[in-house]
């Protein structure tokens, strides 16, 4: 998923996108705001899905910004900001920002806005149509229809348990993303994970075997998990579950 950092502080900034980019997103620094605009006008690769946008920027203010944005585009707009009153968040949000995040804030909850604005973002009409053969997951022959909750392998009907489809699906929204295991709980469970790590390794145990992908679903250690749909079948986990859950 590729981002647009817009964030005058290089070191802010800089932390910013190690985290993001270990959390398998593609982040691109804009400095100011006439960069961030120039960022965003189409050339011909991918979009980007979410916009990060600090207010206090060199050359104009974040709220002119946003809403340059938004009379050009429909990406997605997280305000990240220092401006905690009440006055400001109205207004970024009476301009077009989908969500408003104070600093200092906890990196596991700016994911999971991140997360839950682009899905707000993406068109769903071909989604809900019947067979998805989504791009990187066609390579290794699967198919999710998410209106009919069924998944095929190469042509192969795979029954899944509700549970274990509603986390492929939540998993194939954006291969190659980690999903945190608080957000996986979340929207598969509708509860909190603590205490609950075993039932989530169970779960992605029989995913990997009812595929025959066992490389398919990859455990990020202490992190969560993220579909990993070029990874040769077959091939061991880099990383194991059990660490990941502890």
């Amino acid at each position: 998923m590729r981002l647009l950092l817009v964030e005058d502080d290089d070191r802010v900034a800089a932390a910013l996108v190690a985290v993001l980019g270990r959390h398998g997103f593609q982040v691109r620094h804009a400095r100011s705001g006439h960069e961030a605009l120039d960022a965003l006008v189409p050339d011909g690769s991918d979009p980007y899905r979410v916009v990060l946008l600090d207010l206090g920027l060199p050359d104009r203010d974040g709220f002119e910004v946003c809403s340059r944005i938004r009379a050009g585009s429909g990406v997605p707009v997280i305000m990240v900001t220092a401006r905690a009153d009440i006055r400001s968040r109205i207004h970024g949000l009476n301009l077009g920002a989908d969500d408003y995040v104070v600093k200092p804030y906890d990196m596991g909850e700016l994911l999971a806005r991140i997360h839950a604005v682009a899905r707000r973002g993406t068109p769903r009409p071909a989604e809900e149509s019947g067979p998805e053969p989504a791009g990187p997951l066609a390579a290794r022959g699967i198919e999710i229809d998410r209106e009919r909750r069924r998944v095929s392998v190469a042509g192969r009907d795979v029954p899944l348990t509700r549970k274990e489809f509603d986390l492929l699906a939540l998993l194939a929204q954006s291969p190659g993303v980690v999903y945190r295991r608080e957000q996986i709980f979340s929207e598969v469970w509708r509860s909190g994970w603590e205490g609950n790590g075993r039932t989530l390794e169970v779960h992605i145990g029989s995913l990997r075997t009812k595929l025959g992908l066992p490389g398919l679903v990859e455990a990020v250690r202490g992190v969560g998990y993220r579909l990993i749909p070029g990874q040769p079948d077959g091939e061991p986990d880099p990383v194991g579950d059990g660490p990941a859950e502890r």
